[in-house]
C-alpha cells in the first residue's frame, strides 16, 4: 500500500499531469508568440507585396534586376547545396562509423558556421582572395575572379550552410551503429555497394531533411554574400541583397514582392517537411530507433 500510495503522489508531481489551465494557459502562450513573430510578419510581407494588385506584383518580379536575382540565387544554391550533401555525408560516416585521431577536432570545425558570424566569413574570403592578399595577385594574372564574382558567392554560401547535413546525419549515424554495415561487408559487398544498398537508404530521410534545411539558408543567406559579392547591380546580387536595394532604393512594391518570394520558398520548404513526416511517418520512426 505504501509503494502504490508514493507511485500515486510520483504520477501527481509529474511535469505531464498540470492541471488543464496549465497546460491551457502554455498553449495559449505559444500560439500568441508564434503569431506575434512568425505568422504576423509573414501575413506583412504578402499584404505589402500584393498591395497595389496582382499585376504591379507580377510586374514588379519581371524587373529585369529582380530576374537576375532569382536566376543567381538559384544558381547558387544548385552548387551549394550538392556539394554539401557529399561533405556531409563523407563528414558523417567518417565520424560516425570510424574512430580516428582529429575526430572531435572536426566535429567542431563542423559547427563553426554556427558560432561564427556570417559577415566575418565573408571577410575572411576577402582577405583570402583579396587584391592586398597572397592569393589575390596570382588570381588576377591568370583573370581568375573570386571575389565580386559568383564563385566568391558560392563559396561563401558553401562556407554558412555545410553544418546543416552534417548534423542532421551524424546522430542518425552514431544511433544506427555499423551493424548493417559490416553484415554487407561480410557477405561479400564491396564498399560501394554497401553504401548505395545499405548505408544510403538507412540516411535517405535524414539526408533530405538536411538538404530541405541547408537549401532554405542557402537561398535566404545575407551577411557574407554580402560582403564578397560587392552588390554589382544584375551580376552578383541574390534575392536577399536585391531586396535590401529595392527598399534603400523606396520601391518597396518590388522589395516586398521579392521578400514574398524568399518567404514563399520557405513555407513550400516546411509544407514539403511535414507532408513527409506525414505520409512516412512510420518509417522515420523506425530510422530514428536504428533498426
Amino acid at each position: 500500500m505504501a509503494m502504490a500510495a508514493k507511485s500515486h503522489a510520483r504520477r501527481q508531481t509529474s511535469p505531464t499531469n498540470e492541471p488543464l489551465y496549465v497546460r491551457w494557459l502554455l498553449v495559449i502562450v505559444g500560439l500568441l508568440f508564434m503569431a506575434l513573430f512568425i505568422v504576423l510578419p509573414v501575413v506583412a510581407v504578402f499584404s505589402e507585396a500584393l498591395r497595389q494588385g496582382i499585376g504591379v506584383y507580377f510586374q514588379s518580379l519581371m524587373q529585369p534586376d529582380a530576374l537576375s536575382a532569382i536566376r543567381l540565387t538559384l544558381l547558387v544554391a544548385v552548387i551549394a547545396v550538392p556539394l554539401n550533401v557529399v561533405f556531409g555525408v563523407a563528414a558523417s560516416w567518417a565520424i560516425a562509423k570510424f574512430e580516428f585521431k582529429g575526430k572531435a577536432f572536426l566535429t567542431t570545425l563542423i559547427d563553426l558556421p554556427f558560432s561564427v558570424s556570417p559577415v566575418i566569413s565573408g571577410l575572411v574570403y576577402v582577405l583570402l582572395f583579396g587584391s592586398g592578399s597572397v592569393l589575390g595577385p596570382w588570381l588576377r594574372s591568370y583573370n581568375i575572379e573570386i571575389l565580386f564574382a559568383v564563385p566568391g558567392i558560392v563559396l561563401a554560401t558553401i562556407f554558412v550552410t555545410f553544418p546543416f547535413v552534417a548534423r542532421e546525419l551524424i546522430p542518425l549515424m552514431q544511433d544506427q551503429g555499423s551493424g548493417d554495415e559490416e553484415a554487407a561487408l561480410s557477405l561479400g559487398a564491396s564498399g560501394w555497394q554497401t553504401f548505395w544498398r545499405v548505408t544510403l537508404p538507412n540516411i535517405k530521410w535524414g539526408l533530405l531533411y538536411g538538404v530541405l534545411l541547408c537549401n532554405a539558408r542557402a537561398m535566404g543567406e545575407f551577411g557574407a554574400v554580402a560582403v564578397v559579392s560587392g552588390k554589382i547591380r544584375g551580376q552578383t546580387t541574390t534575392m536577399p541583397l536585391q531586396v535590401e536595394m529595392f527598399y534603400n532604393e523606396y520601391q518597396s512594391t518590388a522589395a516586398f514582392a521579392l521578400a514574398s518570394l524568399l518567404a514563399l520558398l520557405a513555407l513550400v520548404t516546411l509544407v514539403l517537411k511535414t507532408a513527409l513526416e506525414w505520409r512516412f511517418g512510420d518509417e522515420l520512426a523506425a530510422t530514428g530507433r536504428g533498426h
